[in-house]
């Protein structure tokens, strides 16, 4: 099974069974992955699934989302959005660059996008505003706290009233269905374990914080901002998404 190669997914993929392999990439990369058939699920852009939602089945429950602040989707700068003639977008990932763009839009904004690697320095020498995500903008928010002009998540959440969801779980629809019911399955006990059993909770935090250099409070703060649950109010917000800002009206599920 593929995974998003940032911090967001630990709490999922932390001591996964040997009998799987993980494909660790960017979220981008990850549908190339999946459409080529190379894993048999992978969390992926939101956007891409609406993009490829002729190839692809949604699985239930799970994501990477935010009800609110998400702190690792962020635009950067040295002025108000406002004032940004230009903002640098990263090539790692389709629903940020497609989502920034849409909140600029609804503010009645109209800045020129420039893709860009997403390095916050040249970014930010090039263009007003630079968006970032994962883990390279937790380590800049870090850095240069001055600079964090937007946290996307609350600002989606402020304009709609819905939770975002930045990735969706999705398989091919060739995939095999009894496959897909083990890999759901194991996903859905994983974050069941890190939310309700300590030990499982701490050997993540703990894990996560040597790996990625960040303390163990702020990753903390980090798993409380980033949410894994697809619930009900989380499809409200899927489903939003996908229809007013993808123009996506249906797409398949996985029956489980």
């Amino acid at each position: 099974m593929g995974r998003v190669a940032f911090v967001n997914c630990d709490p999922l993929y932390h001591q996964l069974p040997p009998s799987w392999n993980v494909l660790p990439a960017p979220p981008s990369w990850l549908t190339g992955h999946l459409l080529r058939k190379d894993c048999l699920i992978a969390p992926i852009p939101t956007a891409d699934f609406a993009k490829y939602s002729d190839q692809l089945q949604l699985l239930p429950d799970i994501c990477i989302g935010s009800h609110g602040t998400v702190g690792s989707v962020l635009l950067f700068g040295d002025r108000d959005p406002a004032q940004m003639r230009d903002i640098a977008l990263p090539t790692d990932s389709a629903t940020s660059r497609k989502l920034c763009m849409w909140i600029l839009g609804e503010m009645g904004l109209n800045p020129r996008p420039v893709d860009m690697g997403p390095d916050l320095g040249p970014m930010l020498k090039r263009c007003d505003g630079a968006l970032l995500i994962g883990d390279r903008a937790l380590d800049e928010a870090a850095n240069n706290p001055e600079l964090v002009r937007m946290d996307l998540g609350q600002a989606w959440l402020e304009l709609t009233g819905f939770p975002m969801v930045f990735a969706v779980f999705a398989a091919h629809k060739d995939a095999p269905t009894d496959a897909l019911i083990d890999a759901h399955k194991l996903l859905i006990n994983q974050h069941h374990k890190f939310l309700n059993n300590s030990k499982y909770y701490d050997s993540v935090i703990d894990s996560t914080s040597k790996r990625s250099g960040f303390s163990q409070s702020r990753i903390q703060k980090y798993f409380h901002e980033v949410v894994h649950s697809l619930d009900e109010h989380g499809e409200l917000g899927l489903n939003y998404f996908l229809q007013h800002v993808c123009g996506v009206d249906s797409y398949e599920r996985v029956e489980l």
